[in-house]
C-alpha cells in the first residue's frame, strides 16, 4: 500500500554505498522513514529533509530521540491496533508452559505415549499472574487471564486505578507471583532490568513470559535460571539480539521459543499498515499526525 501511495525505497536492501547514494538523491525532498528498525541507522539523521518517522509497530526504543528532537523530526507508532494479538500470544505461552504443550506434542510424535504418561503440568486457576508493565497490552493480558481464574498483580512506575494488586518493585512482583509476563517498554531505563535477582524471587515453581522487549532481560541470567531450575519454565517471543537466539536457550526443554510473532496476524498487520499510511497521509496533507509519539 505504501508503494501505491508514495515513491518508496527499501533502504535495507542496499549496501552502504548504494544507501549513501540514494540518500543524497533524496536530499531536498519530503522524506518519511516507515521503519523503526532502520531508524537506528546514523545515516538517517544526516538527511536534512527527513520530516517524519512513521513506525510500523508500537516499539520506538531504536530511535535516537536526541537527534529527532534536535532535527525537529516527528515520530509516530501504531498503538492500540496490536494489543489483542500480543495479549493472545502471552496467554498462549502461559498455557503452553503450564500444560507442557510443546513437550506433549513431541511426546506423541515420537511414540513415547505408548511407553507411559507425560509428566503432569500445572493448573492456572487460583494462581497469580504478575504483569510487568500494565499498559494497553498488559490490561488486555489481564482481561484474558481473569477468564482462566488467575489473580492479577502488577508493577508500574506508579499505581493505577484498578482492583489488581500493586507491587512496588519487579522483585516484589516476582515474589508475589506464580507467573510473570513482561510487557515493559524498551530503552536504556529497562535494559537488563529483569536480572538474576528477579529470577531468584520468581522461584523454582515460577514461569517467566516475555512478549515485551528482549533487551529488558539479562539473557545469561535467564539461561542460568532455567538450566539450574531456579525457575520452572519460560515462554519467549522476543530476544536481545533478534533474530539470534542463544544456543543455550535452544538446548533447553523447559522453554517455549517463538520467532517474535506477537503482532503476526493478517488482521493486525493490515491495521498497523493502515495506521502508518494514515499518519503519513495526514502529515503530508496538513502536518497533523494520528498517533504522534512524544519522547517526554
Amino acid at each position: 500500500a505504501l508503494d501505491a501511495a508514495y515513491e518508496t525505497t527499501h533502504l535495507w536492501t542496499l549496501d552502504e554505498a548504494e544507501k549513501k547514494a540514494k540518500l543524497a538523491e533524496l536530499e531536498g525532498h519530503c522524506v518519511a522513514a516507515a521503519s523503526a528498525s532502520w531508524a537506528t541507522d546514523p545515516l538517517l539523521y544526516t538527511l536534512d529533509s527527513l520530516q517524519v518517522i512513521a513506525c510500523f509497530g508500537v516499539g520506538v526504543d531504536g530511535i535516537d530521540f536526541t537527534e529527532t528532537d534536535r532535527l525537529n523530526i516527528r515520530v509516530t507508532n501504531t498503538p492500540g491496533v496490536l494489543d489483542d494479538a500480543v495479549a493472545d500470544i502471552a496467554l498462549g505461552l502461559i498455557i503452553a508452559c503450564s500444560r507442557k504443550f510443546i513437550r506433549a506434542d513431541a511426546f506423541v510424535r515420537k511414540g513415547q505415549w505408548k511407553k507411559g504418561p507425560l509428566p503432569l503440568g500445572q493448573s492456572l486457576a487460583g494462581k497469580t499472574l504478575g504483569i510487568a508493565g500494565l499498559g494497553r497490552i498488559g490490561q488486555e493480558i489481564a482481561n484474558r487471564a481473569m477468564g482462566f481464574k488467575l489473580n492479577i498483580a502488577y508493577h508500574n512506575r506508579r499505581p493505577k486505578d484498578c482492583d489488581y494488586t500493586y507491587c512496588e518493585s519487579l522483585n516484589e512482583l516476582a515474589s508475589h507471583s506464580d507467573i510473570v509476563v513482561n510487557v515493559l517498554p524498551g530503552g536504556p531505563a529497562t535494559r537488563k532490568i529483569l536480572d538474576a535477582s528477579f529470577f531468584d524471587c520468581l522461584g523454582a515453581e515460577g514461569t517467566f513470559i516475555n512478549v515485551g522487549r528482549g533487551q529488558s532481560v539479562d539473557e545469561a541470567a535467564l539461561v542460568h535460571a532455567l538450566q539450574n531450575r531456579t525457575i520452572a519454565a519460560a515462554g519467549l517471543d522476543v530476544y536481545d539480539q533478534e533474530p539470534g537466539v542463544p544456543e543455550a536457550l535452544i538446548a533447553l526443554d523447559n522453554v517455549v521459543l517463538l520467532p517474535h510473532i506477537g503482532s503476526a496476524t493478517g488482521e493486525t498487520r493490515t491495521a498497523m499498515g493502515d495506521l502508518v499510511i494514515g499518519n503519513l497521509a495526514s502529515f503530508f496533507a496538513d502536518q497533523t499526525l494520528v498517533t504522534e509519539f512524544f519522547s517526554s
